[in-house]
């Protein structure tokens, strides 16, 4: 039995989200195991921080389990991001956004990239906060580039569907349709020919050309190109282009202070003042390694991981090897070092 299935609208009961349907069909001749109800549907009326293309709650022998299924130019953050400012990237991207100035991001793995663009989704949608007082963060469009990706991956593409073809829009499309932000991660990644394609969005025309359809799209005044990379995977076969770096202003970030650092291994993984220090501690002597043959310094996602699995009463020593030595490098002897300096450090 299918219970509470929403229309496309989201405006209630309505006709059959097919894709809900597909999914119930499957999961009753999948087994025991797998058989359930979809039991919920949006909330009537609900005008919450994000917009919610469907929500589905299943059931299976008395545990149940949902979850919530956007269009991917509607998804927002949910709460307010925690980012901790370093420099004055806060109020350059801020002045970027409003004068619609596309921005590089450039920096290591895992030094809040990421984090720092919904950050700033929220802090920028909150002047357009709705009526009701509730807060509203700008849509996010994220893409992970890699070697793969097409100007069709980005833009849309003809789908057969029977005997006709449909166009369906790319993610790009949508971002510029919508006045998102649209956060290409990893852009280096991608090939340099669909890289080209995002030119004619980063100057004063802001046009999105949809070659296949013979079209020519504006940009919606609330969007924004962003784009990442790690500059320590450069090399001569993965580089920007000149033509499309100087596209766009740049902020750089690298792994923060030590002391900053350790408030935020504190608010993220919720441990005590001392093991945030010290995880903040091992990350300052493990970086200070590259120079002995460890290619990349450990992130501070890494040593949030370390603090969870502490928090959760994993040994450190044992919490700092799984999630710090063995991810870090496979070379033996590095991870002989890397373990010297935990040891030191945890005693």
């Amino acid at each position: 039995m299918i219970q509470g299935i929403p229309s496309p609208s989201g405006r209630g009961r309505g006709a059959p989200n097919a894709r809900a349907i597909v999914e119930c069909l499957r999961l009753t001749h999948a087994g025991p195991r797998a058989r359930s109800h979809l039991l919920s549907r949006p909330p009537a009326g609900d005008q919450g921080r994000t917009t919610i293309s469907s929500e589905f709650r299943f059931q299976d022998e008395g545990t149940s389990t949902s979850y919530r299924e956007y269009a991917i130019e509607e998804y927002k953050p949910h709460v307010e991001p925690y980012y901790l400012p370093i420099g004055g990237e806060v109020e350059m991207f801020t002045a970027a956004f409003e004068e619609r100035i596309p921005v590089l991001l450039k920096g290591p793995t895992g030094c809040g990239k990421t984090r720092f663009v919904e950050y700033m989704a929220w802090r920028l949608g909150r002047p357009m906060s709705s009526e009701d007082g509730s807060e509203q963060a700008l849509p996010i469009v994220t893409v992970a580039c890699h070697e793969d990706l097409t100007a069709g991956d980005l833009v849309g593409r003809y789908l057969l569907e029977g005997e006709t073809t449909r166009w369906i829009d790319g993610p790009l499309t949508r971002a510029v349709k919508a006045g998102a932000i649209c956060y290409l991660d990893e852009v280096v990644e991608a090939r340099k020919d669909t890289t080209v394609l995002i030119h004619p969005l980063t100057d004063y025309r802001r046009l999105l050309p949809i070659e296949k359809r013979a079209q020519v799209l504006e940009a919606a005044d609330g969007f924004l190109l962003v784009i990442s990379y790690n500059p320590g995977y450069q090399s001569a076969l993965k580089d920007l282009k000149h033509s499309t770096r100087q596209r766009f202003v740049s902020i750089e970030f690298d792994y923060p202070p030590r002391d900053q650092e350790a408030d935020i291994i504190a608010h993220e993984a919720d441990v005590t003042e001392r093991v945030a220090n010290d995880l903040a501690k091992l990350g300052e002597k493990v970086r200070n390694l590259r120079e002995h043959g460890l290619a990349e310094g450990v992130s501070t996602r890494l040593l949030v991981y370390a603090g969870k699995l502490i928090k959760k009463g994993i040994p450190a020593r044992q919490a700092c090897q799984a999630s710090v030595v063995w991810s870090l490098t496979d070379d033996m002897e590095v991870q002989r070092t890397i373990e010297e300096v935990v040891s030191s450090i945890f005693e």
